[in-house]
């Protein structure tokens, strides 16, 4: 099987925009779950549902991919999740390390999702020499002193950092100095990284700060649609950074542990 580090994806050069790209993992968890119910075909309604996008966005998606169904019969399910793997680069072997090991560190590795996807875990890395040779999800964890050799002795292309912030930085520059030009960041803080190196950031906090404005935002709807004269009912207590209940830095971590 080939390698990601001799083998690109070809979504660039073929001109198929960021935002349909975004979108293409999405129909392809919709189509493995019709696939795993020996479903053959989907029409493009059926199949926008499920990925939770409108129709004519969905079609448009296809089109890039040279992929247009059939009037009347829709998409054969089976070629599209080849076709879609094939095209996010899921039908070779991407190995990757995963440096920090601590309690989400220890999940990823865990996360059974990575083989069925075409990502082979290849090191668990942490600078903690407590943790050298400790076994996590079936490997040995190796010390960030290898972390180049490792990166060099298995084609490493993706690192995944699941460090804190303080220390996120320095791993990515080592990252990509031995030749890592993909980033998955979990860590509390912006990476800054070369021309041709891609990182995608992880933030658990921004996204549960995201659903507590739109709690709060429903509740205030509720609340101006209730009758006259209704008493307020909070749907949460009301706090403020700094107070006594926050963490030790006055404030919530931007990574929360698995």
């Amino acid at each position: 099987m080939a390698t990601g580090r001799n083998h690109r994806p070809a979504t660039r050069s073929r001109g198929i925009p960021e935002a349909t790209v975004a979108r293409l993992p999405l129909y392809l968890r919709a189509l493995t779950a019709l696939s795993e119910r020996s479903v053959p075909t989907v029409s493009s309604e059926e199949l926008a549902s499920a990925a939770g996008v409108n129709s004519a966005k969905l079609r448009k998606d296809f089109s890039y991919l040279g992929s247009y169904g059939t009037r009347g019969v829709g998409y054969d399910v089976e070629y599209l999740v080849y076709q879609i793997s094939r095209e996010l680069g899921l039908t070779q072997d991407w190995p990757v390390v995963i440096v920090g090991i601590g309690n989400l560190g220890a999940a990823l590795a865990n996360y059974g999702g990575f083989a069925s996807r075409g990502f082979r875990v290849a090191a668990l890395i942490d600078a903690d020499p407590a943790m050298t040779g400790r076994q996590v999800a079936g490997m040995g964890v190796s010390h960030v002193d290898d972390l180049e050799q490792i990166i060099q002795a298995n084609g490493v292309s993706i690192g995944v950092i699941t460090t804190p912030g303080g220390a996120a930085q320095q791993v990515c520059d080592r990252l990509v100095a031995a030749g890592v030009t993909s980033i998955l960041n979990f860590a509390p803080t912006v990476l800054s990284v070369p021309d041709g190196v891609d990182v995608r950031k992880v933030d658990l906090s921004i996204e549960l700060q995201i659903l507590a404005f739109h709690e709060q935002r429903k509740a205030a709807d509720e609340l101006a649609a209730g009758p006259a004269g209704a008493p307020r009912v909070p749907a949460a207590v009301e706090r403020r950074p700094g107070r006594a209940e926050d963490g030790p830095e006055g404030d919530i971590p931007a990574v929360m542990p698995a």
